[in-house]
This record gives C-alpha cells, sequence and structure tokens, in this order.
C-alpha cells in the first residue's frame, strides 16, 4: 500500500487534474508562502497522495510562467514540464472555469470540501435545483476570487495599508453584475477596507491608470474635518501595489469613466 507522501508517489508523472488543483492554490495564496509549511500546500499534498515539496514545486512552476513575478524579477522554478505550460494557457485567462473545475475535481477527490466558515452565506436559501446550482456557482467565484485578490495584496487595504484580514473586501473594478468572464479575474480585483470599498462601489473615489486614488469633488470640497483627514488625505496618492495581479489599465478606465463621479 502507497501511503501519503511516501517516496513511492516519487517520480510519478503529475497528471491534468492534479496540476488544476495546484494552478487554483497558487492563483489563492501568495508565492512567497508556496513552501512545505503552508498547511494549504500540507493539505492539497494530502489530497493528491504527494508529499509537500512535491507540490511546492510544482507552485514553483506556475510562477516561472506569471508575468507579474517577472516583472518584480522573480524567476519561479526553471525546470518546467509541457503539461504545466499548457494548463498554465488554458486558465490563467479562464478564471471561472478555473474555480469551478477545482471544485469539481475537490469533490471528485472528496477529502477537501469547503467548510462552512470559507461559504457566502449571505444569501436566503434556495428554493430550486436551478437557483441551487446558481448558488453554488457564485459561491465558488467568490471564494476564489477573495483568497486571490487578498493573497495579491498580501491581505493590507491598498489604499489605507490597514492589515486586518476581517475588515477587507476584495473590490470588483467593474462590478459582478456587468461582466460575467470578468467575475474572478484577480486583475479585476482590488484589496479594500470595507470602507474604502463602498466608497469607491459608489463611485467617491477612483484609481488611476498610474496606481494613484482620485476622490471626487463632492468630498475634496466637504467641510467635515473626518472625511478630510480619513478620505480626502489619500486623494493622490499612490496605492499599495499588489504582488501579482495587477489591476488591468482597461478595468480601471472603465470604473473612472462608468461610476466615478468627478
Amino acid at each position: 500500500m502507497i501511503l501519503k507522501g511516501t517516496p513511492e508517489k516519487y517520480g510519478t508523472l503529475w497528471g491534468r487534474d492534479e496540476l488544476i488543483l495546484t494552478l487554483e492554490l497558487y492563483c489563492r495564496i501568495p508565492f512567497r508562502t508556496c513552501t512545505t509549511k503552508n498547511p494549504a500546500v500540507i493539505e492539497l499534498a494530502a489530497m493528491l497522495d504527494r508529499s509537500p515539496a512535491a507540490v511546492a514545486r510544482k507552485l514553483g512552476n506556475f510562477g516561472s510562467f506569471d508575468p507579474s513575478l517577472q516583472k518584480r524579477q522573480i524567476s519561479g522554478l526553471t525546470h518546467v514540464g509541457k503539461l504545466d505550460k499548457m494548463i498554465w494557457d488554458e486558465f490563467s485567462n479562464d478564471w471561472n472555469r478555473l474555480a469551478l473545475e477545482a471544485e469539481r475535481l475537490r469533490d471528485e477527490y472528496a477529502r477537501s470540501p469547503l467548510s462552512e466558515a470559507e461559504r457566502v452565506d449571505d444569501y436566503q436559501i434556495p428554493q430550486g435545483p436551478t437557483e441551487r446550482e446558481v448558488l453554488r456557482k457564485t459561491r465558488i467565484h467568490q471564494r476564489f476570487f477573495r483568497d486571490a485578490v487578498l493573497s495579491s495584496y498580501e491581505s493590507t487595504c491598498c489604499i489605507t495599508g490597514l492589515p486586518i484580514r476581517e475588515c477587507l473586501v476584495a473590490s470588483h473594478i467593474i462590478p459582478w453584475s456587468i461582466a460575467e468572464p470578468l467575475r474572478t479575474d484577480p486583475r479585476n480585483g482590488l484589496c479594500l477596507s470595507a470602507t474604502f470599498d463602498r466608497l469607491f462601489d459608489r463611485g467617491l473615489i477612483t484609481i488611476s491608470n498610474d496606481m494613484c486614488v482620485n476622490v471626487a469633488t463632492t468630498l475634496m470640497s466637504a467641510e467635515d474635518k473626518q472625511i478630510k483627514e480619513m478620505i480626502c488625505a489619500y486623494h493622490g496618492k499612490q496605492i499599495i501595489h499588489p504582488r501579482r495581479f495587477l489591476p488591468l489599465q482597461s478595468y480601471l478606465e472603465w470604473h473612472h469613466n462608468h461610476v466615478y463621479q468627478d
């Protein structure tokens, strides 16, 4: 019998399903935490009957394809397989399908279902099979998007620097309801504190193409001291750049042109 993580598994070629699950994890955790000590790496290794070191190496392989790491002169691992690249090319711009496919595979392995704490519960209980399926997909997409965005900004509000994960929101630049293909695209996300998420959603702030905060004139002209100190003080300041998945300029331009109330 082959036990989890034992040498008997070493040398076995990685399959498509294993790589999809590993890529999905790669997107959800900071690259610097793609190590054998990360509980998420250990959990995936147990699911796949591989060692944490093997999973960490595959995560490093995907890092070699990541353009955001290349811009920071981080190369990832260099010894990669053709199937690694094929999986990256197939899913790196199809985030919705990646999230759903990975969840389907987790269900098949039946070893790592989402815990209740990880699920999004701010919806009414669905009444029929169609509604249940929509809710299931919504929860999967939301979980993936939140994990990917928060990990990119290392759980820090990109405007205020607030590092309290419980107070942070993975905010869509182009809203969830407007563009379905972008629902889980991490480049369509900003990590914001709850207050600044609401300001961004209402068009009272936006982020320019040069990654600076723009505060709407209605707030800039306000006399209230708290508004000036807590919001207007960030006008013109650069946001904290993500470690991965830099927002696309086309998404930021859409928000400026369609939502921002300047």
